[in-house]
This record gives structure tokens, sequence and C-alpha cells, in this order.
């Protein structure tokens, strides 16, 4: 879904992550202003929990459905604060590299939107969303006829075992790990050090490639939601020709309907047609305009004052993933003309603040700044009840199991923090241990969390010591298991329908590790029990051992103060058509976009 940079974790694909370009924002807007009734929204959100249903065949055969009223002809300027954290699909886990993979790559399967909320899986360079045997043990696939990357080279199995065993190289530390952990066990690496690069290969028992059209998965237990994790972007094949390893990261080969004419990194991206993309193979993308542009660096104040003005370039650009601007809300929502331009819809994040449990050891003190954050006043920083709600939990209005009331911090009550209840909490805590290190965001959004992170922690004796970190390597940073900091914000929503989208990417102590989404790096044995014993229930089943596992996640270890729930507003040109919002990445959908004129 795909983290909050994000990592989404994404029904966002990380959404990623799961997580976050944060939403950015400014206190002047208070939530109360805005007009919006945060229950009906999550009566809204509550769509994105349904369970995705798995397509044949026929659903699975292009070409796409045709965008009512849709025109060829044009490029789209995109406007981004931060630079891309990759772009290679191994490597991709975040939201940003997720909406650009969607243009450039593909895999076995993808997700296929209704534009009502329903979401399915359908093959993508696969014929179908696959067929299971042995109790859901095994999964087999096989790929459509015609289907090339952008040098005119057919994909072949032998394409999709490559993209499999380079994701146990060492150098692919920043993607998801869902299917090799399921392959091959938590230590997956060490099943294929050199991730298929020399001489060995996992065994046919495990991933068997018969001839050069069908690929089978061998699991030791079912994994019913492998059509769903093959759909992410960090599992779109990787031809195996044309791999460079470390440098793929900076000029990958397209398999999508769009390829890379120039890349600056940081700087700009321009995406042209890839002509040896076959329409008839594609039942989700269309090839409407000519390309992309991509503008970087651009902040989310001007990219709204932009949109809002609609002059030039602008009438015929988008924000990829960034929001309106917290300060100019209601110069968006009080003109007609510019709020038929928005995109709005509740996205599967839940922001916290983690914390480094190497380093912030005693739960007291967590106890106590989980009780003394405002998310008040950060949610007025993301554009109030447009930008978020309190979060009272972990688990999001979109996942499965979601519990409302279920506010063992008493955020709902007092959502502009307890402070009397954190001094209580602190009162015998060593002076030596009110010193917190904060690692923030170098754009708009990270520079209001700091301000508040301090100001709340500060008012109960708490020392803020904030260290700037690079947006772009951002979750890269804080990734690593000895970083120097003690609390940071992130934000992850699920990578589909199941908790254990979000309970087992960012609370597995299997998932300690270098690049891991565990940032807390909570590794508690209980904790694992219940994972496992979930993972083998039946979804109804499993719902109790989620709910348990979640609880005790929150009261007895507290690794993440929640703090609010994102959603998300964005504006786009009064020259852009097929403007929707995206259940699956939870921003516009940049699959159906084309120019008026």
């Amino acid at each position: 879904m795909n983290t909050l940079n994000s990592r989404s974790a994404r029904a966002a694909l990380v959404a990623l992550a799961a997580g976050s370009l944060v939403l950015t924002g400014c206190s002047e807007n208070k939530g109360g202003d805005s007009g919006k009734d945060s229950k009906e929204d999550q009566k809204e959100a509550a769509v994105q929990s349904k369970a995705v249903a798995y397509a044949d065949a026929a659903a699975s055969t292009g070409p796409a459905e045709e965008v009512p009223g849709a025109k060829s002809g044009g490029t789209i300027q995109v406007y981004q604060e931060q630079g891309l954290t990759h772009l290679d699909p191994g490597q991709i886990y975040v939201s940003d590299a997720g909406q650009v993979a969607n243009l450039m790559f593909r895999g076995l399967t993808n997700f296929q939107e209704d534009g009502k909320g329903g979401v399915s899986v359908v093959g993508d360079l696969a014929t179908d969303s696959g067929t299971s045997s042995d109790g859901g043990k095994t999964w087999t696939f096989t790929l459509k006829d015609g289907v090339k990357d952008a040098n005119g080279n057919p994909i072949t199995s032998a394409d999709i075992r490559h993209t499999v065993e380079r994701q146990y190289a060492k150098f692919i530390f920043d993607g998801p790990t869902y299917l090799q952990t399921w392959l091959s066990g938590a230590d997956y690496r060490k099943a294929l050090p050199d991730g298929g690069y020399g001489s060995k290969h996992l065994p046919d028992t495990v991933l068997d490639t018969p001839d050069d059209k069908t690929v089978v998965f061998h699991f030791d237990i079912p994994r019913p939601d492998l059509p769903q994790t093959l759909a992410m972007p960090g599992y779109s094949v990787v031809p195996e020709k044309t791999d460079t390893k470390e440098k793929y990261d900076k000029a990958p080969v397209a398999t999508g309907p769009y390829k890379i004419a120039e890349y600056k990194v940081g700087k700009s991206l321009t995406l042209v047609k890839n002509e040896n993309w076959d329409a008839k193979t594609d039942s989700v993308r269309h090839q409407y305009v000519d390309g992309y542009d991509f503008d970087f660096g651009v902040t989310e104040s001007t990219q709204t004052k932009r949109l809002i003005a609609d002059q030039g370039d602008a009438k015929n650009a988008i924000q990829l993933t960034g929001a309106v601007e917290s300060t100019q809300i209601q110069d968006a929502v009080s003109d007609p003309a510019v709020n038929k331009r928005t995109i709005k819809g509740y996205q599967p994040y839940v922001m916290v603040l983690n914390f480094n449990l190497d380093r912030v050891k005693n739960k007291a003190v967590r106890d106590a700044i989980t009780y003394a954050l405002n998310s008040k006043s950060l949610i007025a920083g993301e554009g109030g009840a447009y930008g978020g709600d309190v979060a009272p939990n972990l688990f999001a209005p979109t996942l499965p199991g979601y519990e409302a009331s279920y506010d063992p911090y008493g955020r709902l009550k007092t959502p502009a923090g307890n402070l009397e209840k954190a001094k209580e909490l602190l009162a015998d805590v060593p002076d030596s241990e009110k010193t917190i290190v904060h690692a923030y965001r170098n754009n708009e959004a990270g520079q209001k969390h700091k301000v508040a992170v301090e100001d709340a922690l500060k008012k109960v004796g708490i020392e803020v010591v904030s260290k700037e970190v690079d947006s772009a390597s951002f979750y890269e940073q804080i990734g690593k298991l000895d970083n120097p900091y003690d609390v940071y914000i992130t934000g992850w929503g699920q990578d589909w329908p199941s908790p254990g989208t979000v309970v087992t990417p960012i609370y597995d102590g299997d998932q300690v590790a270098d690049g891991s989404a565990n940032y807390s790096h909570v590794d508690d044995p209980k904790v694992q029990e219940l994972i496992k014993k979930a993972l083998t229930q039946e979804p109804t089943e499993a719902a109790a051992t989620w709910k348990e596992a979640h609880h005790y996640i929150l009261e007895k270890i507290n690794p993440a103060a929640p703090l609010w729930y994102t959603k998300q507003f964005q504006l786009y040109g009064s020259n852009i058509g097929g403007a929707r919002y995206s259940t699956e990445s939870s921003y516009i959908d940049v699959g159906q976009l084309f120019l008026k004129s």
C-alpha cells in the first residue's frame, strides 16, 4: 500500500506503503471549518475494505475499455515536490514511484478498477489472474502472446524467473518481500545469495518454468493472496537481457505504454510512447497522450497556486502524489470552477510517530509521548478535515477489521494531547531519557511536522533534537537498522484489503532488517506467534487473530503512536480529461488520463 512518501503499501500499493509523500499543509486552516463529515468519509472508506475479485481470461484480454470522450495526443505536465525514490521495479514500494510504474511497467497481474470503488485482479502479462491447485499451495500462470519490452524482445517465463530471483540479491533492499519470504522463508537471501545472476537458481520445486509461456509457484502453505501480491509494482517484470543490476534504477526498460526518453535524477523525467506496447494485450492501460513531463522540486504550495490559476501549461498538468496545500484549500473548494477539478478520497494510510525500539526502550516514555502528541495540530497542517481524521489506533478505516471506537490512548477524546497524563508517566523517568532525536523530511510537510512534534513534547518536559533528512531518501535513511534517530513520522497503508499486509510487514520480527518497513524494529515472540497463526487461517477466522495482534502491539509494545488517517485532495488542469480517484493507488488514476484538446 504501499508507505506514504509513501510506502504503500497500496488497496493502495505502497500506497507505499506502505507509504508517505505526506500531504502538506499549514495550521491556519482548521478542520472544523471544512464542512466535511468524518463519519461519512469513513463510511465511504469502508468501500475500499471490500475483498478484491480475481478475474478470468475474458476480463484480462485487451484492449482496455475506452474512457468516455478520450482523445489522443499532447503531453501531460506532472508536478512533484521531491524526486523519485527508485525506478527499478524491484525497489518500488513507495507511492510516487508506484504511480510512475503504472505507466511504465507490467507484471503477471494488475489491479483493474470499475470507477465505483470496486477493484479486481486481472492478468497483465499473464492470460488471467492465475490458477491455484493443491489447496492453494500451487499457482500457475500462462503468459500472453505478443508481450514485449521496449526493445522489442518477447517476454518469456525466463524473464519472470529472473524478476523473482533478482529480488534475492543484496542490492534489492527497498521493495516488497512477500513473494521471496513465501517461497524461501524469512532468510530468503541465503537461498540465492547472488540473486540468480550466477549458475544457481531456485529449484523447480519452488519456481518452475517448464516452457517459455508457463510459470508455476510452489508454496509450503496456501497463498490465496498471490494474485494481489504479484500486482504490486515491486514485482513488475525486469527483462533478463537488459538488466544492469544497480544501474537499472536509473535506466529501467519499459514494458508498459510509456518509456523513458530522458531522466535527470531529482530534476525531471520525460516519458514518451513505447512503440512495442500492444494495447490488445493490456486490459487496464491506455496510451492516449504522447507523453508525460515530470517536473520535480515544485512545492505543493506552488503546485496549488499554478493549478488554481489554470494558465498555460498548468491547464495540462496534474499533481502526482502531492495534494492541495492546506492554506489554499478554501480557495479551491469555494470556487465552483476550481472545485470541479479536484480529486477527493480516503487513503489507506495511518500516519504514526515511530519509536526506534533500539533507542527508546522505556515504554513509559513511549506512552507519554503518545499521550502528549497533538493530532489536531498535525491534521490542521494537512488541511483540516479535508486532509485527515484523528487516528485512535493502527488500523485504517479502509482495512477489514477496523474498530472505530478502539482508542487505548484516548486520542479521540483528547486530540490535542493529554498533557497531564504524559507528565504523570514521565514523573519517575530519569532526565537522561527525556531527550529525543526526531528525524523529519526537508519538505513543506516535514517542516510542519517538526514544529508540531517539538511544541507538543516540550510542553511535557521532553527536549527534542530535530534532524533534517532528505525527503527523497527519507524511508531509506530511517530504514537502516543503525539509524541515529529516536522517532520519525511515517505512513503505511494496506497492500490489499487484509490486516496481514499491515501487521506482517511493519511489526513482524522476521522483517527486522536494513530496508525493511519494520521501522520500529519490533521483534516480539507473541506478535510473531499471532502472525503465523493468522496466516494459516481463513479470513473470517483470521480476523479475530489480527485483532488480538493489533491490540497487543498497540497496548503492550506501543512501537508507534497513531496520529491521523490521511485523505486525498488533489487538483488538475482544466484540459485534463478522464480524471478520477484511484481506489488502488489512492491518488489520481494516471492510467485514465487524456487531454481534451
